[in-house]
């Protein structure tokens, strides 16, 4: 969603409200200034993101900690 500065200052609790679904950009003088998300949204797509790269590898986590341990 995208926004005007403006906008945000007079409708902030709303806009706060809906960050926790989607994230914002604000604009001024037509630039993108700000972009307001929910923090552990990110997280979630951030972890979305790395799943795919052990698919196929059946380690437990213990294994995986020993693994990466036994690598320093």
């Amino acid at each position: 969603m995208l926004i005007t500065a403006t906008e945000l200052k007079t409708n902030i609790g709303r806009y706060l409200d809906t960050a926790s679904d989607e994230d914002i950009f604000v604009s001024r003088k037509g630039k993108i200034i700000a972009k307001i998300s929910n923090p552990a949204r990110d997280k979630v797509a951030l972890l979305d993101s790395l799943v795919g790269i052990a698919d196929g590898v059946n380690l437990s986590a213990e294994e995986a900690r020993a693994e990466r341990l036994a690598d320093k």
